[in-house]
């Protein structure tokens, strides 16, 4: 099954044309790469399938590369241990107990343990379940240090992986962006006015423009999930708000504030010096309705899941991320003398 769905995506994402290349200079359509199916007698190429279904084929390879990545890094972190063990005469084994369980403090005090075992839900008594609480630990504290231990090897290496991840173009079409149209990353965020998640993203995002500062450009695209009540008025409001050249003003002032009751979102129009009437004529009237629908209809092409989802210079996440984890995509992107250019 594994090598099938290997095959599968390979036809798709090395023997099709892109879209562009699958039309003659009249506009008619041409058949490009090998063809998958037939019905009745028509001929169905794989640059169909990418036309039609170009977003739940690029979720698969999206999927197969976060795979083959990790067992990339997996194997990097096993072939540095053995060539360091190796310079050392020893087994990997020997290395890590030579450097990492050897650094470890002594097991906690009973104290400790019973006030972790507070925390524990189940109905077994403390001495029962002390063994797995102190295993617990134990390896909690190996784990935090081999990982350390394998960090200072790798920073005295030269490591790049050079996985190409697969990518997809995101329109920028009646989106606003903040940063140069020229910076060398673009963030486009697919989010949710009223998403907890998103909310706890945003000082991350807002740390990441300042160290950035004309390295990476940010675009934000609504998709209002039906569970919260308040989300698709508090897309139309920021929209609202950028008819008078205020997108990112409004955008903030919602994260700021979470405010996004209706009489809300019009008192963040006028904090903002913004034309109420005008303002208000617009959100009640739904105008900027179609504009947060359009893109909701996007994110869902791209089948994602949930709130908020990230595209990285086409690269593509899911899921609230902190800081520390969007700097290192964006250094990767950066590359190094970008990376060190934007940490001055």
């Amino acid at each position: 099954m594994i090598l099938r769905t290997l095959a599968l995506i390979g036809l798709f994402s090395a023997a099709i044309l892109p879209v562009a290349a699958a039309e003659n200079s009249s506009g008619s359509a041409l058949a490009a790469g090998p063809v998958v199916a037939e019905v009745d007698g028509a001929k169905l190429t794989a640059a169909d399938v990418e036309r039609k279904k170009s977003g739940s084929l690029f979720q698969a390879r999206n999927t197969f590369y976060q795979a083959q990545r990790k067992a990339v890094e997996e194997y990097v972190d096993d072939y540095l241990l053995e060539r360091r063990a190796a310079r050392e005469h020893l087994t990997v084994a020997q290395l890590i107990d030579k450097h990492v369980s050897s650094t470890l403090p002594k097991d906690p005090s009973e104290e400790s343990l019973r006030v972790y075992f507070e925390g524990v839900q189940t109905t077994e008594a403390f001495e029962a379940v002390r063994p797995q609480i102190l295993e617990h630990i134990r390896q909690a504290r190996l784990e935090k240090a081999k990982t350390a231990y394998l960090a200072s090897i790798k920073n005295e290496a030269k490591v790049a992986l050079l996985l190409a991840a697969p990518r997809v173009p995101v329109s920028l079409k009646d989106t606003p962006l903040r940063g140069g149209s020229d910076a060398k990353v673009t963030i486009v965020e697919y989010a949710d006015f009223e998403c907890p998640a998103c909310q706890q993203s945003q000082p991350g995002l807002d740390k990441l423009e300042a160290e950035y500062k004309g390295k990476v450009a940010f675009a934000y695209k609504d998709v209002p999930l039906p569970m919260h009540s308040h989300a698709q008025k508090a897309a139309e409001a920021a929209h609202c708000a950028g008819t008078q050249g205020k997108y990112w003003e409004y955008h903030d002032k919602l994260f700021a504030t979470r405010q996004l009751d209706v009489s809300q979102l019009k008192e963040h129009a006028r904090s903002l010096h913004l034309d109420g009437q005008a303002f208000d004529k617009c959100l009640d009237s739904g105008a900027q309705a179609d504009l947060v629908k359009a893109q909701l209809a996007e994110g869902q092409g791209y089948q994602i899941q949930g709130t908020p989802s990230f595209f990285i210079n086409g690269r593509f996440f899911s899921g609230g991320m902190t800081f520390e984890q969007l700097k290192v995509i964006i250094d990767e992107e950066l590359g190094p003398q970008g990376t060190q250019t934007a940490q001055r």
